[in-house]
C-alpha cells in the first residue's frame, strides 16, 4: 500500500500549441530576387532549349541549339524572357508561400504530420501557381519561342505585347491560358515529388555522415538533396511535353482541333512513341539543378545578408 501510494501522479505532456507560420515579406521579396537571377542567367536559355526539343520532337540536341541561334543568335537563347518569364519569376513565389503556408496550417489542424502537411501544401501550392500566374505566362513563353519569326522575309515580327493581345481578342482568357490543366498537373506532382525526395534524401544524407534527425545539414548536403529530388521529379515529363505541345505556335496540320490534355497525349504517343514524350527531358534536369544552386546554394548566403540587414532570419522557400 505504501508502494503505490508513493507512485506519482501520471501527467500527461501537453501538445505544443500549433502555430500558422508567420508570412515573411522579406522572404517573398528574396524569393522573387532569386528567381530573378535563375532565370536571367541560365535559366531561360535552358528553357529554350527543352521547349525547342519538346515542340520539334524530330530534333536532336544540336540541331535545337542550331535553330535557335538561327532565330537571333545569342539573344535566341532569351526568348519569352521580358516580360513574360520575369513576370512568372517575381510572382510565383509568393502564391506558393502563401497557399502552401495555410494549406499546410490546415491539414496540420486535421491531425496531419509535418511530412504529410508539407507534402499537401507544395501539391495544393503548385496548382495555385498554375491558375494564377504559372499558366499565362508559360503560354506566352511557349508561343514566343515557337512562334514564326517573319524577319528572314523582311517582314518585321509583330512584338510579344501584340502576339498576346491578338491571342487574347481571337480566343479570351481561354487563349492566353492554354495548356493551363496541363500546367497545373506538372505543378502539383513537381512539388510533390521535389518535396518527398528531397526529403527522402535529406534522410540517406543523415544516416550515411552519422548525423541526428535534427542536426542542420551543410549547404552542400541541402544541394545534393535538393539536386536528387528535382532530378527524378523530372519523371513527370510527358506533361511537360504535353503542355508544350497545347501552347505551340508550330502549324501541324495533324494536330487535332480543340486539345485537352489526353488528346494531345494519344497524338504524341502515335507520332513519336514514348521516347517523344520524354523530348527535353535532359535540359530539365539541367534546369532543376541550376535552380537549385541558386535556390539552395546563394540562397543561404542571400539569407545571411538580408537577416543581417532586416534583423530576421528569412526561411527557405520558392
Amino acid at each position: 500500500m505504501s508502494a503505490l501510494a508513493e507512485q506519482k501522479p501520471l501527467v500527461l505532456k501537453k501538445e505544443p500549441e500549433l502555430k500558422k507560420k508567420p508570412i515573411s515579406w522579406s522572404n517573398i521579396l528574396l524569393g522573387a530576387g532569386l528567381n530573378m537571377f535563375e532565370v536571367t542567367t541560365l535559366g531561360q536559355p535552358i528553357e529554350v532549349v527543352k521547349t525547342t526539343m519538346a515542340a520539334n520532337r524530330g530534333d536532336t540536341f544540336p540541331g535545337a541549339i542550331g535553330r535557335i541561334w538561327s532565330r537571333g543568335g545569342i539573344f535566341g537563347f532569351y526568348q519569352g524572357l521580358i516580360p513574360w518569364a520575369w513576370i512568372e519569376a517575381s510572382t510565383k513565389g509568393a502564391v506558393l508561400l502563401f497557399v502552401s503556408s495555410e494549406i499546410e496550417y490546415r491539414t496540420r489542424t486535421l491531425g496531419a504530420g509535418s511530412f504529410a502537411a508539407g507534402m499537401a501544401g507544395g501539391f495544393v501550392g503548385g496548382l495555385a501557381q498554375a491558375y494564377l500566374t504559372v499558366g499565362f505566362c508559360t503560354c506566352m513563353k511557349t508561343a514566343e519561342i515557337t512562334r514564326h519569326k517573319q524577319a528572314m522575309a523582311g517582314v518585321l515580327p509583330p512584338s510579344t505585347m501584340t502576339v498576346f493581345m491578338d491571342m487574347y481578342r481571337r480566343e479570351g482568357i481561354r487563349g492566353i491560358n492554354k495548356g493551363v490543366n496541363a500546367v497545373a498537373i506538372r505543378q502539383c506532382t513537381n512539388w510533390a515529388s521535389r518535396f518527398g525526395l528531397s526529403r527522402l534524401s535529406e534522410v540517406v544524407i543523415r544516416k550515411v555522415t552519422g548525423k541526428k534527425d535534427d542536426a542542420p545539414l551543410s549547404a552542400f548536403e541541402k544541394i545534393t538533396a535538393s539536386v536528387f529530388g528535382g532530378g527524378l521529379s523530372a519523371w513527370n515529363q510527358p506533361i511537360e511535353v504535353v503542355r508544350i505541345e497545347m501552347q505551340s505556335q508550330i502549324n501541324d496540320p495533324n494536330r487535332p482541333k480543340n486539345l485537352t490534355v489526353a488528346k494531345t497525349l494519344q497524338y504524341i504517343y502515335s507520332h513519336n512513341g514514348i521516347k517523344g514524350l520524354y523530348r527535353g527531358v535532359t535540359p530539365r534536369i539541367g534546369l532543376g539543378v541550376w535552380q537549385t544552386v541558386c535556390m539552395v546554394g546563394l540562397g543561404d548566403i542571400a539569407k545571411d545578408m538580408v537577416g543581417k540587414m532586416t534583423g530576421e532570419k528569412p526561411t527557405a522557400g520558392h
